[in-house]
């Protein structure tokens, strides 16, 4: 009988949400069970009894580090993830960590805000750190990484013969004993998938821009140039800007939208007939027709408004 193997998760929480939901997503499609504390019910046990006894009966331990160190436990004078990876290590279960890169954390600082670093107990997490890295452990940057290092490490552990998993021979009593479980453990599996599946697809719509990603775009307009015609403004005849750039500048403007009428400006036809059409590739633009009228008018659509404010959100918390 296929062995699926039952994985506790461990991270800070806050900061390496969607890595979390890109591990779990993997390990459901590798067909094994994610355990974590989000995962969990209320119960009357204390937090810590309940992390012993799923580790205990996890078979293999995952941790994600991300640039923080976590909540200190007051008992043990470490971080509640720091001690789950070391009560994992004294309990014998396999362990594995993706470790963000540092490139990747200072995008996501950038994106995210300076919580995304540990401040108060720097020291601390830099010794975990080590001690991670010291350890079976691979460097991710983006979510592919993630996913991709969980069946790697996955297709490794199920070749341990040691390993009981879910539902193992040594366990089964009777068949329909084996089949009830079955049952209940399809049941559970179905749950997730829809619970991660809706979570994932709120999550990518939420920082979709056209069906790409936000940064993405950003980085086309970025990397997309536009040179002024040689008779527009003295300080800017013949010279390039960016997409982007143009964008920005021109924001009030197409807010308010251009007309292609008899006796338009030299700007308000740059914006019009160069730059406009580019930014309509990704519908951050749109043409409308003027009822009753042989002219048409661009302006920022929905889509355009959510860049510009993703943008000067990302811009506010450098």
């Amino acid at each position: 009988m296929e062995k699926k193997l039952q994985v506790f998760v461990s991270s800070t929480f806050t900061d390496l949400q969607e890595e979390r939901q890109a591990a779990v997503s993997s390990i459901l499609n590798a067909g094994h069970i994610p355990a974590g504390m989000e995962l969990f019910k209320a119960g009357d046990e204390s937090q810590k009894e309940t992390i012993k006894r799923w580790i205990e009966e996890s078979d293999v331990y995952m941790l994600i580090l991300g640039g923080r160190y976590g909540t200190i436990d007051e008992e043990s004078g470490k971080s509640y993830t720091h001690w789950e990876y070391e009560y994992a290590g004294e309990k014998g279960l396999p362990r594995f960590a993706i470790v963000i890169d540092d490139k990747a954390l200072d995008e996501k600082v950038k994106m995210h805000g300076q919580n995304v670093m540990e401040r108060e107990n720097y020291p601390l997490y830099i010794d975990f750190k080590t001690e991670v890295l010291n350890k079976t452990s691979k460097f991710f940057s983006d979510i592919k990484d993630i996913k991709l290092a969980v069946l790697e490490s996955l297709k490794e552990n199920e070749r341990d013969t040691s390993l009981k998993g879910w539902v193992s021979g040594k366990d089964v009593g009777n068949y329909e004993a084996m089949l009830k479980e079955n049952h209940e453990l399809l049941k559970e599996l179905s749950k997730l998938r829809t619970i991660n599946d809706k979570l994932e697809e709120k999550l990518n719509k939420e920082n979709e821009i056209e069906g790409y990603s936000y940064q993405d775009v950003k980085k086309y307009l970025m990397d997309t140039s536009i040179d002024f015609p040689s008779d527009f403004t003295e300080e800017l005849a013949g010279k390039s800007m960016s997409l982007l750039d143009l964008f920005v500048t021109f924001k009030d403007v197409l807010a308010i939208g251009i007309q292609n009428q008899y006796g338009m400006d030299q700007e308000d036809k740059f914006v019009f007939f160069r730059v406009a059409p580019k930014l309509m590739a990704f519908n951050l633009v749109e043409k409308i027709k003027v009822a009753g009228k042989t002219y048409q008018r661009v302006q920022t659509s929905k889509t355009g408004l959510k860049f510009l404010s993703m943008y000067e959100m990302e811009d506010f918390k450098k």
